[in-house]
């Protein structure tokens, strides 16, 4: 005979899955369908590797064994980003006018696959760029080991790629992940230009429709966002231009708010900590809460 505690346990369980007979956004049974977030980060934790193999290797690599250490990450994340991107653009397929076609899935991770090698000089450029803005770095080893902004920004880049050739749902887990294991949230959207470092980086926030340009550093704290939460795009689909952008060499030091999609950081400006920016800011400019030269 069922203990007290069973049958209260039995019940619980009948009052959950009564909920969903209710009218509820978040009803889906249609879980198959979906991408498996597992997945996706089995297969994007084989692309970290591949990028800093020589850090990641658990064998002595050369230039004879280096491509079968490669083909053992790319060929799973290959299989799993396929199925997984075929998943995403299935279910969004349903609520669309636009259909993917047959064999956008493959061309789309090949495409990934191709970009690797540029992918990779640009993430050489962010590690030297952290090397060189903090002098409390040991090594250009201490920063790929250990520093959230390596991490951060290895995802953005990956994420960055997917997001630009439409692949839904997938880039926003793998910017997502990154954002919980550093704290530092990137849209896969935002344009990042290279030898880009977030020094510290706990509470970074840069928005979908950021544009950043090359040599830019900025601190913990930074928010780079929108003037207005309200869900709005053009005619063509794409989002309206929401947050703002950042011109080469800028500095941004931390808790500085930088809002709208039509502030223009010009070019060698320096933004102070906890300025609140909702306009545009001159090339070399600096930017100390009320006080500007």
């Amino acid at each position: 005979m069922p203990s007290l505690r069973h049958r209260d346990l039995e019940y619980t369980i009948d009052q959950v899955v009564d909920s969903y007979d209710t009218s509820s956004e978040i009803n889906n049974l249609e879980s198959a369908t979906l991408p498996n977030r597992r997945a996706v980060l089995k297969a994007f934790h084989h692309l970290v590797p591949v990028c800093f193999m020589g850090f990641y290797s658990s064998r002595g690599l050369n230039r004879d064994n280096l491509r079968h250490s490669i083909s053992e990450h790319l060929y799973p994340a290959y299989e799993t980003l396929v199925e997984q991107i075929e998943r995403a653009v299935t279910y969004h397929d349903t609520d669309s006018d636009q259909r993917h076609p047959p064999g956008w899935s493959e061309q789309t991770v090949l495409e990934l696959f191709k970009a690797l090698p540029q992918i990779r000089g640009i993430l050489n450029t962010d590690a030297l760029a952290a090397y060189e803005g903090d002098p409390a770095a040991g090594s250009l080893e201490e920063i790929i080991f250990s520093y959230p902004t390596i991490r951060a920004i290895t995802a953005h880049r990956i994420a960055h790629q997917l997001y630009s050739t439409g692949v839904p749902m997938i880039p926003r887990i793998i910017a997502e992940c990154a954002h919980s294991e550093t704290g530092i949230d990137i849209h896969p959207g935002a344009q990042i230009g290279p030898s880009f470092f977030v020094d510290h980086g706990t509470g970074v926030v840069i928005g979908e429709t950021a544009v950043i340009g090359s040599s830019v550093k900025i601190y913990q704290g930074v928010t780079l966002g929108a003037l207005s939460t309200a869900r709005s795009h053009e005619t063509d689909g794409r989002a309206r231009k929401r947050h703002p952008t950042i011109e080469d060499d800028v500095t941004i030091y931390s808790g500085a708010k930088i809002l709208g999609g039509d502030t223009i950081i010009g070019k060698g400006a320096t933004i102070g900590g906890n300025v609140w920016l909702v306009d545009s800011v001159a090339a070399g400019a600096k930017i100390f809460g009320r006080e500007s030269s």
